[in-house]
């Protein structure tokens, strides 16, 4: 048995191989087209996102028997040919769940008191007081899409303001807590003052978040995205915005954010985006939410765990 780990981690998975006994490599500067020649001497593929896991790659990979995502979402993996050809496939959401629940209030209680505006106008000498009085979250209506590790770690720390919460998952039911209430997405959309994404990217979540769903929520908002950026529609977030039909955003991804690259390519950007990216009302973080040092150390034993467990189990 053999692991190739392809992507920067927490010491921690190796540490859990060494003492399974299981032979691995780190290489973290490979490409798609270099992977691809090595990928039949391993067993076991670590990745994050920056490698395309696609069909024509796995016909390559004729020994491996399972694919282990450092995170939550699958979507750069073939999961479905993966598993037809007897390659099981893994994610660590339990890794980082935690620091993207912490995260996703942050952004939201930054959102609603000004944070980041009312910080670079005393930076300015400026003393804005009533300009930038804030909102309470207590008395506000909270709907949550997607009730998953990330949509439950958000919930559990909301409790805390007594705000009411409302979630709404397609594909669970009987799922929330006592503090919870499950509803579907019309009662949703006719309740909640916030609204937070927590649903992975497919082809079904592709631009969730359009015109005809902001057309379709029953009074103004704010939105809170730690999901994927293109869970939601960069036009039709500019234009709720202009429309103060989404009263403000917070955003931890976007539609063009490359993990490859350390800077937005400023040549591709669409005059929405960068509407969004001079609106005072939006609010944006690097995609941060779960990249705390103690989620980095529990994503990687989350994951070697998962995979040492899959290696080891009798053929």
């Amino acid at each position: 048995m053999s692991v190739l780990i392809t992507d920067d981690c927490h010491p921690i998975m190796q540490q859990l191989f060494r003492e399974a006994h299981i032979p691995f490599e780190v290489c973290t500067d490979v490409t798609y087209p270099s992977l691809l020649g090595m990928i039949a001497d391993y067993d076991a593929l670590v990745v994050r996102s920056k490698i395309i896991i696609d069909q024509h790659f796995l016909d390559q990979a004729r020994h491996l028997r399972c694919i282990g995502r450092l995170g939550a979402g699958m979507e750069t993996i073939d999961v479905a040919y993966a598993e037809q050809l007897g390659i099981r496939c893994f994610n660590s959401p339990e890794g980082n769940r935690n620091a993207v629940g912490e995260h996703a209030i942050a952004l939201l209680l930054a959102l609603l008191n000004h944070i980041a505006s009312a910080d670079a106008e005393v930076r300015q000498g400026l003393w804005r007081r009533e300009a930038n009085r804030g909102l309470e979250l207590g008395p506000r209506t909270v709907g949550i899409i997607g009730f998953g590790n990330m949509g439950a770690a958000f919930a559990q720390r909301l409790q805390g303001f007594g705000c009411r919460i409302m979630a709404y998952d397609k594909y669970r039911s009987h799922y929330a807590p006592s503090y919870v209430e499950e509803c579907t997405l019309e009662e949703l959309q006719q309740h909640c003052d916030v609204l937070s994404f927590h649903v992975p990217l497919t082809d079904e979540t592709h631009h969730y978040l359009d015109h005809h769903f902001i057309e379709q929520m029953a009074h103004p908002f704010y939105l809170v995205n730690t999901a994927r950026g293109a869970v939601i529609c960069t036009e039709a977030l500019a234009q709720g915005i202009r429309q103060e039909r989404i009263l403000g955003a917070a955003l931890d991804v976007n539609e063009y954010e490359n993990p490859t690259q350390d800077r937005l390519n400023d040549e591709q950007l669409p005059d929405a985006f960068r509407y969004l990216l001079h609106s005072p009302r939006c609010l944006f973080t690097p995609h941060v939410a779960g990249w705390t040092v103690e989620s980095k150390e529990l994503l990687a034993s989350v994951l070697a765990r998962k995979i040492i467990h899959h290696l080891t189990q009798p053929s």
